[in-house]
């Protein structure tokens, strides 16, 4: 059996969760990065800092009240006072361009701005300016201010808001993107958990994980793979008990048989216990063979190992030589197409064809051969085996392949496991087991398998 694995493409390698985790993070470190970028740049607007910075908060309104209201001496006291201790020049223009007062923008450093205008960046200090109208008078001022570029970002720094809304941002774009990659990984894991409970208290459900396995990541894949395994269980717990049950069942004939064969024994004479010990060797035959198929019915669903190549024309060959010795006077025509590779267990597979045989040789009649039929088809092979019988009714054909059962007009012997092993073991090999009546009449067997490539170098 061959199990072939496809190529990732690229939508498949996107849609994996791993990727999903990792895009997951890194998206959510490059929010966190750009809206602090952008709270830092609301932070450097003019507005922000006029309304917010200690220095410059409400200087408009008390410069103007203090002017007008004690003069110029005191006015220019107070623009040194800020001066000395937030290191923030401020010059006021009146409605005629000229300076009210005298400031404390040094010459110097004006001349040296009116230099550097056209490189502000080059500028140690950030300019602001502010318009204020006096509500008694009606003047109107005009505030320039010069900050140093050391006390804004001293400010910026120490102020709570820069580090509580960058914690804040952080705190709110993280707790996010995890609460949905944990809802995205969690809710999964949580059916998953639950098919387990379903499938430990025997009531598996194939639909719980349905909408589950289709999403194209690992599990995605990983509810595909539960749902087939758990379908597999479920199958093979209700096959085991309905295998208890037929086989109590089938036991219970020859046991019984046996007993009352024994206690006529005890009570026969040694004339009549003759013609009693061979229906007891026979009954004993019986149930031991019995015993051997149930085993073999069983032994199915154990680990066969490592699958081979098998040779398919020498298997086929040595099945019609030993049929031959059974029922010499059958013909088995056999037809293999050439270059037919096939990989699975030789032994579980020779047994499902000379189960299948075996039930073409109990109603073929003589005279008329055994068709068996070996052909490729597309990564598949295709294997017949047509008898010339009286066929099967159609009412019975669908449960022809379960242990026990045989049809209503079959007078062969057998106890019906012989169709049982060979359907449980080509559906081992991945394969499927078809029972039909052939349209000119008999009884058609089709096994359909998956087969290697091809090698046109072999014979038959």
């Amino acid at each position: 059996m061959i199990f072939r694995t496809e190529p990732r493409s690229w939508r498949t390698v996107l849609r994996s969760l791993f990727w999903r985790i990792l895009a997951t993070f890194w998206l959510a470190i490059a929010l966190v990065a750009g809206l602090a970028t952008l709270v830092g740049y609301a932070l450097q607007q003019d507005s922000w800092i006029l309304s917010r910075h200690p220095g410059v908060r409400n200087l408009a309104e008390k410069w103007t009240n203090v002017y007008e209201a004690r003069g110029q001496y005191d006015s220019q006291e107070l623009l040194e006072r800020l001066k000395r201790r937030h290191h923030i020049d401020v010059q006021v223009l009146g409605e005629n361009g000229h300076p009210v007062v005298r400031g404390t923008f040094p010459p110097r450093a004006e001349a040296y701005e009116q230099r550097e205008s056209g490189n502000s960046r080059r500028l140690p200090w950030r300019r602001l300016t502010e318009e204020y109208s006096s509500s008694k008078t009606g003047e109107n001022y005009l505030f320039i201010y010069r900050i140093p570029h050391g006390e804004l970002f001293a400010w910026q720094r120490g102020s709570l808001f820069w580090p509580i809304s960058a914690v804040a941002i952080a705190l709110i774009v993280l707790t996010g993107f995890s609460l949905l990659l944990t809802l995205s990984i969690t809710r999964p894991l949580n059916r998953l958990r639950s098919a387990v409970h379903d499938l430990g208290q025997t009531a598996y459900q194939q639909n719980s994980l349905a909408q589950l396995s289709r999403r194209r990541d690992e599990l995605g894949v990983l509810a595909s793979d539960f749902n087939r395994m758990g379908a597999r269980l479920q199958s093979l717990i209700d096959s085991q008990r309905q295998l208890l049950r037929d086989v109590s069942h089938e036991l219970r004939s020859p046991l019984a048989r046996l007993r009352i064969a024994l206690a006529l024994a005890e009570r026969a004479t040694p004339e009549e216990g003759k013609a009693i010990w061979p229906r007891l060797e026979k009954d004993c035959d019986r149930l031991e063979a019995l015993i051997g198929e149930i085993l073999a019915l069983a032994r199915l669903d154990a680990d066969p190992g490592a699958a081979l190549v098998i040779d398919l024309p020498e298997m086929l060959n040595q099945l019609k030589a030993n049929a031959s010795l059974r029922a010499p006077e059958q013909d088995i025509d056999i037809h293999i197409e050439p270059g037919l590779v096939l990989c699975g267990w030789p032994n579980m597979l020779e047994r499902a064809l000379e189960n299948l045989l075996n039930n073409a040789l109990r109603f073929n009649p003589v005279g008329k051969p055994i068709e068996v039929r070996a052909i490729s088809g597309q990564e598949q092979l295709v294997i017949t085996i047509r008898d010339h019988g009286p066929g099967v009714a159609a009412e019975d054909l669908l449960q022809l392949g379960t242990p026990f059962f045989r049809a209503p007009k079959q007078t062969a012997s057998g106890h019906g496991l012989g169709l049982a092993i060979a359907k449980r073991a080509v559906e081992r090999h991945g394969g499927t087991l078809v029972f039909g009546n052939h349209p000119e009449g008999g009884f058609l067997v089709t096994l359909t398998l998956p087969s290697t490539a091809r090698d046109d170098s072999a014979t038959v």
